[in-house]
């Protein structure tokens, strides 16, 4: 299984990524001792650019190891910015993920609000006194309040607030509930208001999404109520919302409420009392009860109204309002002695338990108020005492011992008989409560020491109960949580970290830029702009140090080689890559070049060797040479290039003492003296095939045999567009093995086109595009103009991100477009790689199980010899050849052009003409693609 997801984990295919994604935490609750092996897909995951895997990857990380928050460190910039174009749920995870590695990572907002907020007595101009007071004083203010630096944001806290911000308006109740909650606890005061449009959007949608809604914005009412004001009647209750919608509105009104919008909120209340709801309609007289406690100048308006809901006929109206009343008469009680009154001429009327309970509970806590009605009350309950639930009869014996404490003569009697009753009832609490109640009260012979302290115990002024809001303790849950709508802590929660005292490094978050990026700078190319052949070479200075690494050579190199012909007039450039003018260009080059030619024609003609004649055809030299006509070399230049790279030599490395301004030939290859042990820097300038062919020379102090590099050119050429349907433009195209100069990701494509008609052909260039994910296209310049029965060569640069799939676009002319579609071979999709053969034994390794193929076979007689079986691999894939000590055994390797996968093949040919073929590669579509072709090759 693990095997399984590090194959998917590296697939060329996002959709594939993604699940295996899905399959870590699955894999995690089976196995949690693979732990650190999903550690390192989830690592390699998180830098996926892709916004299909994003969203996948990080609920991996959330449930397998959320603590590991420097994983997130080097992905935190690129996942806000991804954050718009993920799917919603994706953007949900990503999103409370970022809210507490932001609790983290960045300093409160709001650390200087709060200060102010402990110090509001300092006034805003300072007073007379202030300035009177000496510099003493000055410091002893600084010694009692700790000074603070003025808050500067994290731009990175930034980042994440402004692109989450048009998430507000996403389709999305989650999405949009997710920064609602972000804002709420990294944002600064002053921005928290953008939320509340748009979760007051979200009322008008089902009512389970309204009842998450009006949950959290319960929550933050109670803290940011100015945020919501505005929006008070989109809090109004409707008659078609359901029971609990109702109630969490109701509580969301009564946070709202103040001094100003009082009344309207009043006159609300009083139209949900006639409600037929009962539920909604004791909700409502608990939120009356907590708009007086809050806001006293409408207490006693409250009262009033209150006290006229104990003529309601619905007795649970009554009640419920009983116990609103009972909670606010705490708060003046000598003032209400009428209300008092009148509750407890409702005991013979209503039967709800609490009502009872508090009605009883009023009388006894102020009967000094009532002394000639407590009592008869007391009589009244002492007859029904045995039917009365056990909360009332609680209260009926703390009325009585109350009574017995401040009117003994009237209540002695009733108490003892109450006090009987209770001695005898099932309930053990009543049991409980009645002989202590006895002990306390009833002096007997011994004369306890609590029963003088009676008194003080029944009868101590008691504080008036605070009516709080149930979510007043709810927001140190994450708002949108589960655990926040439960107010309880759920399995797998994990909590919403503190603001850290000190902010920590941003730099943790500082992605480094690759250097190749570096030597894009056209301007500096421009200014060491320089032919190949030059005799002040030498005094220019290397371009890049010894000790480079020959792919970065080769890269700078041909960098080098296209940008120098940038300057270049444009019908020059077309006359070079035009294969029926080659003689005309070769007549209008200097003399020197002339002679040059002539040299190397000779030694061409000595050099050539007997098997390498017919493997490049004149066809594909000249295409080899238009190929590279961006560039500022001459043509005899461009001779040179149609060399294979087979034929060269390995130069030594000049010494010290040679001169500097040497000039560089290609006659200087012939030298095959070991080299020396200090190498030499590439010139400022050098032809991108000579690049790619010396590239690797010195992995080996051995001449490097004619079958280790591929060949120049790949398959031959491919129809592009049939003369016929191109109305007389022919158009074929080759796969060039070279680098393309534009972007080292691309495979270079040689486009030849041909005007078999009778009229000039103009304006010939790429039109819309209409490619796959990840494949893109780098244009070709623009042909102005093709002459009738002329031909020109262009290239173009093709990122097929490691896939097979064809690149569509249009082949537009002024007044024509053609769809056409270029798709790869395997083979063409990799680059070579020169290693040595431990090396190769080493990679080959690390690379087994799901990522090695084989393949057995039976070579025919005419596939035996060495160079033969070279020859068809090669031709087959742009891979280079491994020395290997065995005679029967070949080796070549290389790497994918997009995502630098390293590819080993291997074939193990025996005498018979049994063969096994074996290939390892990180990305097991294209090795399973790549046995099959060279199978084929091998086999015809």
């Amino acid at each position: 299984m693990m095997l399984a997801i590090k194959e998917a984990a590296s697939d060329m295919s996002p959709y594939v990524r993604k699940t295996a994604a899905h399959a870590i935490p699955k894999l995690y609750s089976l196995d949690s001792d693979q732990k650190d092996q999903l550690i390192e897909v989830i690592e390699k995951l998180l830098a996926d650019k892709t916004t299909l895997v994003a969203g996948s990857v990080v609920m991996a990380f959330e449930e397998v190891c959320p603590e590991r928050i420097d994983l997130i460190h080097k992905n935190y910039r690129k996942l806000c910015n991804l954050l718009i174009d993920v799917e919603e749920w994706g953007q949900v995870v990503i999103i409370s993920m970022l809210t507490r590695y932001a609790r983290t990572q960045f300093l409160s907002p709001t650390q200087n609000e709060s200060l102010l907020e402990e110090n509001p007595e300092k006034a805003f101009y300072g007073s007379e006194e202030d300035e009177a007071k000496g510099p003493g004083s000055e410091a002893a203010a600084s010694t009692a309040l700790p000074a603070r630096k003025p808050y500067v944001m994290d731009p990175d806290h930034r980042l994440l607030l402004r692109n989450t911000k048009p998430l507000l308006q996403s389709r999305s109740a989650a999405v949009v509930m997710a920064v609602a909650q972000l804002y709420f606890h990294l944002a600064p005061k002053a921005e928290v208001g953008v939320i509340a449009k748009a979760l007051v959007r979200l009322l008008r949608s089902h009512s389970e999404v309204q009842y998450v809604v009006l949950q959290n914005v319960a929550t933050m009412s109670i803290k940011r109520r100015g945020m919501f004001e505005p929006y008070l009647k989109s809090f109004y209750i409707r008659s078609t919302d359901p029971t609990q919608i109702k109630i969490l509105k109701l509580e969301v009104l009564t946070n709202l409420a103040n001094e100003t919008n009082i009344p309207t909120v009043l006159r609300e209340f009083q139209t949900y009392i006639r409600s037929m709801d009962k539920d909604f309609v004791a909700a409502t007289i608990q939120a009356i009860g907590r708009c007086a406690t809050n806001i006293g100048r409408v207490r006693d308006t409250c009262l009033n109204g209150l006290v006229q809901l104990l003529s309601n006929r619905d007795e649970l109206v009554v009640a419920e309002s009983v116990v609103v009343i009972k909670k606010l008469l705490q708060m003046q009680p000598a003032q209400h002695g009428e209300i008092i009154k009148h509750l407890a001429k409702l005991t013979d009327n209503i039967q709800v338990p609490m009502a009872r309970a508090s009605i009883l509970w009023l009388i006894g806590e102020y009967c000094e108020h009532v002394p000639r009605i407590a009592p008869d009350v007391l009589r009244k309950m002492a007859k029904s005492f045995t039917a009365e639930e056990d909360i009332v009869k609680l209260q009926v014996i703390n009325l009585a011992a109350k009574l017995y404490l401040t009117n003994s003569k009237q209540t002695k009697l009733l108490t003892q008989y109450v006090l009987s009753l209770a001695k005898y009832d099932q309930n053990y609490d009543i049991r409980d409560r009645a002989r202590f109640t006895r002990q306390l009260i009833v002096p007997s012979e011994q004369g306890g020491a609590l029963s003088r302290h009676a008194k003080k115990l029944f009868l101590a002024p008691k504080p008036a109960p605070v009516l709080e809001s149930s979510f007043k303790d709810r927001d140190h849950f994450q708002l949108g949580s589960l655990s926040h709508l439960l107010n309880a802590k759920a399995t797998g929660y994990q909590e919403l970290p503190d603001w850290p005292e000190e902010a920590p490094d941003p730099s943790v978050r500082n992605v480094e830029v690759p250097e190749w990026t570096k030597c894009s700078n056209r301007e500096k190319r421009k200014e060491k702009e320089k032919p190949f052949y030059s005799d002040s070479e030498g005094e220019s200075g290397p371009t890049e140090s010894a000790d480079s690494d020959p792919e970065s050579e080769s890269e700078s190199d041909s960098k080098s080689s296209s940008e120098s012909g940038s300057g270049e007039s444009s019908s020059e450039s077309d006359n070079k890559g035009q294969d029926e003018d080659e003689e005309k260009g070769r007549s209008s080059e200097s003399e020197h070049s002339e002679e040059e030619g002539k040299k190397r024609k000779m030694k061409k003609r000595k050099k050539v060797p007997e098997g390498q004649e017919g493997g490049s055809s004149s066809d594909e030299g000249s295409d080899s040479s238009s190929s590279s006509s961006e560039s500022e070399m001459t043509s005899e230049t461009e001779e040179e290039q149609v060399e294979p790279a087979s034929w060269r030599k390995k130069t030594p490395p000049s010494s010290k003492s040679a001169p500097a301004a040497k000039e560089i030939s290609l006659l200087d290859l012939e030298d095959f003296t070991p080299p020396s042990v200090q190498p030499v820097s590439p010139p400022t300038v050098v032809s991108t095939s000579l690049a790619a062919d010396l590239e690797g020379l010195t992995l080996t102090d051995s001449p490097l045999v004619p079958s280790l590099l591929s060949p120049v050119l790949g398959v031959g050429r491919q129809e592009l567009l049939h003369r016929v349907a191109g109305e007389g433009l022919a158009v074929d195209y080759t796969f060039s093995r070279q680098p393309f100069s534009g972007d080292p990701h691309m495979v270079a494509v040689h486009i030849h086109f041909s005007n078999s008609s009778d009229t000039p052909i103009k304006g010939l260039h790429v039109g819309t595009p209409k490619l796959p994910a990840g494949i893109s296209i780098q244009e070709f310049p623009e042909i102005e103009s093709l002459a009738p029965g002329e031909s020109a060569t262009a290239v173009m640069g093709i990122n097929f991100c490691d896939s097979t799939q064809a690149a569509n676009f249009q082949l537009c002319t002024q007044t024509r477009q053609f769809y056409v579609s270029i798709q790869p071979p395997v083979g063409e999709l990799m680059a070579p790689v020169f290693m040595s053969e431990n090396e190769f034994k080493k990679e080959q390794g690390k690379l087994t199980g799901m990522n090695e193929i084989t393949e057995k076979l039976t070579l025919p007689d005419t596939c035996r010899s060495d160079h033969v079986v070279v020859q068809k691999v090669t031709a087959t894939a742009n891979l280079g050849r491994v020395p290997c000590g065995t005679s029967d055994e070949y080796r070549f390797a290389g790497r994918t052009l997009t995502s630098g996968s390293l590819v080993l093949l291997t074939l193990d040919a025996q005498p018979t003409g049994a063969a096994q073929l074996t290939v390892n590669s990180e990305k097991m579509v294209i090795g399973t693609m790549l046995v099959k072709d060279v199978v084929q090759a091998l086999t015809q």
